[in-house]
């Protein structure tokens, strides 16, 4: 069998085959959601992602015969190895053909880069930032991807493992289906917390986003997700990224926010329909007709089923009940625009507290994904100070 061959992503050919890959890869496969090409390769701009400046990424793609078999990305995130107080390097976007040489030969080149940079630890799959994808599927295979996440094939597992990879740590999603009433204890809960500390749902417009609320939106999250996994603050040039590449997407009926008497934002939750139909119809392209299969999913064609992309609370009223009063208000909306079920994006396992918030809708706790890592030093791995200080919030 031919060598594998590592070239750094630094050409156009390079970049053109690091996009072009996972079509080939996963052609045919009814559960892979493709991410838009164009999507792909504003990642790598710092035109479009502000997040770079905060981060060392160097992509590899991997070849035999002059074929492209794999990808990589390795990713140094400055701001959370300096806010955790650890030296790891990620890696992300990974994908390879079911042969352990290209899957050695692929990581093998974020560790070598990694460890001349320094770092101590290689871990992932994970981005620059909480919001880029994460985590490897391990679970759950036949239920697909969507347009938030990672899918791979069951294989990758075992390469992990072969390779000397072990878990870090792992997250989980939530399933439920929507339910025709809103159930008593979520009203009641509600209810009290509307009466007692004087909580009200209220909703924005597209245009009160993008006129600065969606700064506010964000500072309440960076606070609220402070203490999990591998997240960095973000500023508002990167917030401005995510709303510019989310807004259009957004039904802004499916996001409460949730204000004090001060009409401070202590509480939201952004919802919106699963595009993923549409991403598969259009193949990852957008022209030249690919961005008119996208939109007949989004606006005609509509998705019964709803991705609960971000629900955050500010950290004084963790355990309240806040949950109740979001899906208080989704509940009757969801019914109202057909959707039928919801799909939250991965838990960590740790959290203990945000899974129990679920059990009034009869949660289904599916597609377990991991993050991996592996020392690369001589140092053995030990529970690291992100995991510990989640574990004791």
């Amino acid at each position: 069998m031919s060598k594998i061959q590592i070239i750094p992503v630094d050409t156009k050919k390079a970049m053109d085959d690091y996009v072009a890959l996972p079509h080939r890869l996963y052609e045919g496969c009814a559960e892979y959601v493709p991410e838009l090409d164009m999507d792909t390769r504003n990642f790598f701009d710092p035109k479009h992602n502000d997040s770079l400046k905060y981060a060392d990424v160097q992509s590899f793609v991997a070849y035999r015969d002059g074929e492209c078999v794999g990808r990589i990305t390795g990713v140094i995130s400055h701001k959370t190895n300096a806010k955790w107080n650890v030296r790891r390097v990620r890696f992300t976007n990974i994908e390879f053909y079911d042969s352990l040489d290209i899957s050695s030969a692929l990581l093998n080149a974020v560790e070598q880069w990694g460890k001349e940079k320094g770092m101590e630890v290689i871990e992932g799959p994970m981005g620059i930032t909480d919001f880029d994808k994460e985590g490897m599927l391990v679970e759950d295979f036949e239920l697909g991807g969507s347009a938030a996440e990672f899918w791979s094939y069951p294989y990758y597992i075992q390469h992990m493992e072969k390779l000397g990879y072990t878990k870090a740590v792992d997250w989980l999603q939530v399933r439920i289906n929507v339910p025709k009433e809103i159930p008593a204890r979520y009203h009641r809960v509600s209810e009290y917390l509307k009466e007692e500390l004087h909580l009200r749902v209220i909703k924005k417009t597209m245009k009160d986003v993008k006129a600065g609320y969606g700064h506010v939106l964000f500072d309440m999250f960076n606070e609220a997700f402070a203490p999990l996994y591998g997240t960095s603050v973000f500023d508002y040039k990167q917030v401005d990224d995510y709303i510019n590449m989310y807004l259009p997407l957004l039904d802004m009926d499916l996001i409460p926010f949730i204000v004090n008497e001060k009409d401070e934002l202590v509480g939201a939750a952004v919802t919106l329909r699963d595009p993923s139909e549409g991403l598969k119809k259009s193949k990852g392209k957008l022209l030249p007709f690919g961005w008119l299969k996208l939109i007949k999913h989004i606006y005609i064609k509509k998705s019964e089923k709803a991705m609960l992309l971000l629900i955050g609370v500010k950290p004084e009223l963790h355990g309240m009940g806040l949950n109740a009063m979001f899906f208080d208000d989704l509940i009757p909306i969801y019914n109202k625009k057909g959707i039928k079920w919801c799909e939250t994006n991965p838990q960590l396992e740790y959290n203990v507290k945000e899974l129990a918030q679920w059990k009034p809708l009869n949660p289904q706790m599916v597609k377990r994904r991991r993050c991996w890592e592996k020392s690369l030093t001589d140092k053995p791995l030990t529970h690291n100070t992100m995991i510990k200080n989640l574990a004791n919030e």
